[in-house]
């Protein structure tokens, strides 16, 4: 089956799918994105996708290139085209095309891409949970705009890779964990509260965090967001990330070394049960 794509008023078939060599994205990743989940053809969280998308923007100085309504058409049309049940739909804005400058050019015109690819999404978690390393955290400083330029975020993942981990945790310089490399980092202390980094330029808002805190709340769990260390995270109850691509998943060992009694905990087998919930109940 074809693969076909929006870019810059068109859709076209992946193979023929070019951006010019002087777009702004591909000269200095200049430019933002978003991914959603699609579950049953619905798009989750649509809106505060697009909410983030707009503070990266507006973050950027990049302007909106249309209207939020008429990215919702075109993702509507992608996921049909692309004959998309489950699965996720990703948007990226560049500055557009002009003379390789590093100042802002006077005039460009935005460069609008979307693609949506099928997944399926796990219903059951898995028990055994995921592996993750921790590394420095070598990013910018404003990593509360999603932006396109992920080179450290890339080296993370690589490394984790490496160790045959899922996720690299990356630590800032003072020893706490801001978030991995691709998701928001939690713990679940032996009260059991639940402890994710607070929202801040240090830390991309997730849209899976942003509710799953939500939905926590609604059923009575406690919520508290706020630093915590490496060594914190290895003596918790239980740890967990979560993230567009990944939705809810335990961690089961940190470094190599194993969390609780290396088994995804109740508490996060709870959380993935309600945010599944959620995405399947999601526009009906």
């Amino acid at each position: 089956m074809s693969r076909f794509i929006f870019i810059n008023g068109e859709y076209k078939n992946h193979v023929n799918a070019n951006v010019h060599v002087e777009d702004r994205g591909y000269q200095f990743s200049d430019g933002v994105y978003e991914v959603s989940a699609i579950w049953g053809k619905s798009i989750i969280d649509e809106d505060l996708h697009y909410e983030r998308l707009e503070r990266s923007l507006s973050g950027l100085s990049i302007e909106l290139p249309m209207p939020i309504e008429s990215l919702k058409v075109i993702s509507r049309e992608i996921i049909r085209k692309n004959l998309i049940i489950d699965g996720i739909i990703y948007l990226q804005i560049s500055r557009g095309v002009a003379p390789r400058n590093h100042v802002f050019p006077k005039k460009s015109q935005c460069s609008v891409v979307l693609t949506a690819q099928a997944m399926n999404w796990p219903t059951k978690i898995d028990d055994n949970g995921i592996n993750i390393i921790t590394t420095n955290d070598l990013r910018w400083q404003r990593r509360d705009l999603k932006s396109i330029s992920l080179l450290p975020n890339i080296l993370a993942k690589q490394e984790a890779f490496i160790l045959d981990a899922y996720e690299s945790w990356l630590v800032d310089e003072r020893g706490f964990i801001t978030e991995g490399a691709s998701s928001n980092a939690w713990i679940v202390d032996h009260d059991d509260v639940l402890i994710t980094r607070e929202l801040s330029n240090s830390i991309l808002g997730g849209v899976t965090r942003h509710t799953l805190i939500k939905i926590a709340r609604e059923n009575g769990m406690t919520v508290l967001e706020r630093p915590f260390l490496v060594d914190e995270a290895k003596k918790s109850k239980e740890v967990f990330l979560t993230s567009t691509t990944s939705g809810v998943k335990g961690v089961t060992k940190i470094d190599g070394e194993k969390i609780g009694m290396g088994k995804a905990g109740k508490i996060t087998e709870r959380l993935h049960k309600l945010y599944t919930t959620y995405c399947i109940n999601y526009g009906k």
